[in-house]
């Protein structure tokens, strides 16, 4: 099994705290396995729900504390799995917690979009919350013992394949690409099919598909409201639910207030790319494709939200970009200063754009290349 760095969080949570504690991430990232491993290490007898089983849905769905008591009569931890499918599952985990404070809880969820609606204020203040994304390349380390070297010749097949637990473990480009293919329909968002009252489902897909074309493009809503078809608002609300079933993400505009800098629309981001390429049926080796830049940029964006979550470091991020055309890939603002990275995968050299350092005086800046990507991800 491949080390997850949540691990050690998750174990301490439980021991230490007496808080609920959530484990967010997409569908196949691992959750169920790195929940079930913390699991073997607890001591007192374990409780675990599956939301599919009815009969425990109806007790965590009533409300009522006698039923409550009586599910968990005689266990010390009660793990909860996709809760998100769970009614009420909040008020019910809310009256455990408070009227069984010994009580240690653990659920998950492959979608934020239903689960944080239904807990975040029933729960108020009585939760943990921890975020799984696919393997990262430090968890990958980890498990193979791999040196710096040993790293960088897996970056091709990461940038096609993308870092999901089971895509990595197959040896097989074909059976990768089938994998990717499979977790690629419906299953990856059938939360959002589900619990996001789509009206179109058709268009869930069409939407994806196109933001994979857009990758590290500024993004118009304009636009692909035109090209499917449908209301704007409906393709804000599509995009919304994609990003709380951990499927894509957004990078705002970075702006002070300066006219001259782009801030209206956002770049969107793919949390794996092997998700992408199976949305355009592309797995093509890098040496023949186009779009190496923005697989490059989507990497190494979605391993630095890793690191970020996986060491709790805490920034505001941005892409920056000018009318005039001056731009950067990334920027992180903490601590008081402006960190900007522009990415290329080829080892080029290349100074910062003079109206960047001149705008910001305090600004930094770095070029991320295949030969020092490890220290920005790692």
């Amino acid at each position: 099994m491949i080390p997850r760095f949540q691990e050690a969080k998750l174990k301490e949570e439980l021991s230490q705290s007496n808080k609920v504690v959530v484990l967010y991430g997409a569908r196949q990232v691992g959750k169920t396995t790195l929940a079930k491993k913390i699991l073997k290490g607890f001591s007192g007898k374990i409780l675990e729900i599956n939301a599919d089983r009815q009969p425990f849905v109806e007790a965590l769905s009533s409300r009522n504390l006698e039923k409550l008591k009586g599910l968990v009569s005689g266990y010390g931890l009660l793990f909860v799995d996709e809760a998100q499918r769970i009614p009420d599952i909040g008020i019910n985990l809310k009256i455990l917690h408070d009227e069984l404070p010994e009580l240690k809880i653990l659920i998950t969820g492959s979608s934020s979009l239903d689960l944080a609606n239904r807990i975040k204020e029933p729960l108020t203040g009585r939760t943990w919350t921890y975020r799984l994304y696919p393997v990262s390349v430090g968890e990958w380390q980890q498990y193979t013992g791999s040196n710096n070297f040993e790293l960088a010749m897996k970056l091709e097949e990461w940038l096609l394949f993308g870092m999901y637990p089971e895509a990595l473990l197959f040896e097989n480009y074909e059976r990768k690409a089938q994998y990717l293919q499979e977790l690629s329909g419906a299953y990856l968002y059938k939360d959002i099919l589900s619990l996001g009252n789509i009206k179109y489902p058709e268009k869930l897909r069409q939407l994806l598909k196109l933001l994979a074309f857009q990758t590290g493009s500024l993004v118009s809503i304009h636009e692909l409201s035109n090209s499917l078809g449908i209301h704007r608002d409906a393709v804000l609300n599509y995009i919304d639910l994609l990003e709380k079933a951990f499927v894509i993400f957004r990078l705002g505009g970075f702006s002070h207030n300066l006219r001259k800098e782009v801030v209206k629309m956002d770049k969107i981001f793919f949390y794996d790319l092997g998700i992408r390429n199976a949305l355009i049926e592309n797995f093509t080796p890098i040496h023949s494709r186009n779009d190496i830049g923005q697989l490059w940029e989507n990497f190494l964006i979605a391993e630095r939200r890793k690191k970020m979550e996986y060491q709790r470091l805490y920034a505001n991020t941005y892409f920056w970009r000018t009318y005039t055309g001056a731009e950067l890939d990334y920027l992180e603002e903490r601590g008081g200063r402006l960190f900007g990275y522009e990415f290329k995968w080829k080892s080029v050299r290349k100074k910062a754009p003079s109206t960047w350092l001149e705008t910001y005086d305090n600004a930094l800046y770095q070029l991320i290349n295949r030969d020092n990507f490890l220290e920005f991800v790692l």
